[in-house]
């Protein structure tokens, strides 16, 4: 009696392993039949999941090469189980899982009949994460679409020579698919005492916002206000006012470059009662970059060409690299430049800072 038992919980026990080897074959086999795919002309075959696709190209996400953007031309058949959307050529939208072969779309939503159209028809593929942000930047309210960071640099040292330095800065960006307003502040202050004697080695303030609008994918407009202090230039308050025109040189999903020209009128106050007014020419270029998944790259470099007293001019040079930590946490290093050809007082023409430190990101 107790070996049959004993046989019978063995048995039981085989078993029990094999209907659960069987059912995780089953729940493997669904997940990967959950899988989106896409199969080229070559015959090469992509399996992931689709974010969205227009007449010149398809970007699916793969579980192991990451990101992948494919010409849509190089397309010869889409097979979706996730609910994606598609815009057609009539204006409709529809939702469902969808096949394309053989110069058909066939969408099928999950509580409507089967949709069938040529593929022609379908002007863009979206995933629901992808339409939700397309939906979003319609109408958005002015307090929606912010987005931006907040910087933090220190440094202490001690001993014979005391040094302190800290450094904090912002910037907020707001963009639709018309307009983008950009707004920014930065202060460094950095004290060097030595024998109980201190001395201010950096004190500057800068401050200022942008409004651009798009008047062709490539062509905006823009308009601009700066503000700058900056004691060790003797400069209590730098007011520049201006706007212009830009055109993106090279715009997609990792780089923008854009060059840029206008004009702008500059008002400026010295500690040494001296003040200043003048007109300005400008040109520059703008470069945001992603060099990867976790590293951005921006540069601004701008040319400020005098026109009240012809001859002389302003540089304005910043550049910052961040490298994310966390989803909300990066770690930043950024150069500011000034460069002034006619300075007061016996200062130094150019006025170079470095600051290094963490970066909060924040999105709204």
């Amino acid at each position: 009696m107790q070996k049959n038992s004993s046989c019978i919980t063995v048995y039981s026990f085989i078993y029990s392993g094999i209907f659960t080897a069987f059912l995780c074959l089953i729940i493997g086999t669904g997940t990967a039949a959950r899988a989106d795919q896409i199969v080229l002309k070559n015959g090469d075959r992509i399996t992931g999941t689709i974010v969205k696709a227009d007449g010149a190209s398809l970007v699916i996400k793969s579980e192991y090469a990451g990101v992948i953007t494919v010409k849509a031309d190089a397309v010869d058949q889409i097979s979706a189980d996730q609910q994606l959307y598609l815009t057609l050529n009539d204006g409709r939208t529809v939702v469902g899982a969808l096949v394309v072969r053989e110069g058909r779309a066939e969408v099928s939503p999950k509580d409507a009949p089967q949709v069938s159209v040529a593929r022609d028809a379908v002007t863009v593929i979206r995933s629901e994460s992808e339409h939700l942000a397309y939906e979003r930047m319609q109408r958005p309210g002015w307090l929606e679409l912010w987005n931006g960071f907040a910087d933090f640099g220190y440094n202490l040292t001690t001993g014979n020579t005391r040094t302190n330095t800290i450094a904090l800065g912002t910037n907020l960006a707001r963009e639709t698919r018309r307009d983008k307003t950009t707004l920014y502040a930065a202060i460094i202050n950095s004290n060097n005492t030595s024998d109980g004697v201190s001395v201010t080695t950096a004190n500057a303030i800068r401050g200022g916002g942008r409004y651009e609008i798009s008047l062709t994918s490539r062509l905006s407009t823009f308009s601009f206000a700066d503000f700058e202090y900056n004691e060790i230039q003797l400069l209590d308050l730098r007011s520049v006012i201006g706007g212009g025109l830009g055109y993106d040189v090279i715009k997609n999903d990792r780089a923008r470059l854009q060059a840029f020209g206008g004009g702008s009128w500059n008002h400026e106050n010295f500690s040494t009662g001296i003040t200043r007014n003048s007109g300005e020419l400008i040109a520059g270029q703008d470069l945001s970059l992603r060099v990867n998944d976790r590293v951005t790259l921006k540069e601004r470099l701008q040319f400020f060409p005098n026109l009240s007293d012809t001859g002389e001019y302003r540089i304005t040079f910043d550049a910052g690299v961040s490298t994310k930590l966390t989803s909300f946490l990066d770690w930043q290093i950024t150069v500011s430049d000034r460069y002034l050809s006619n300075p007061v007082g016996g200062a130094k023409k150019n006025d170079l800072l470095l600051t290094t430190g963490l970066r909060v990101n924040f999105r709204r």
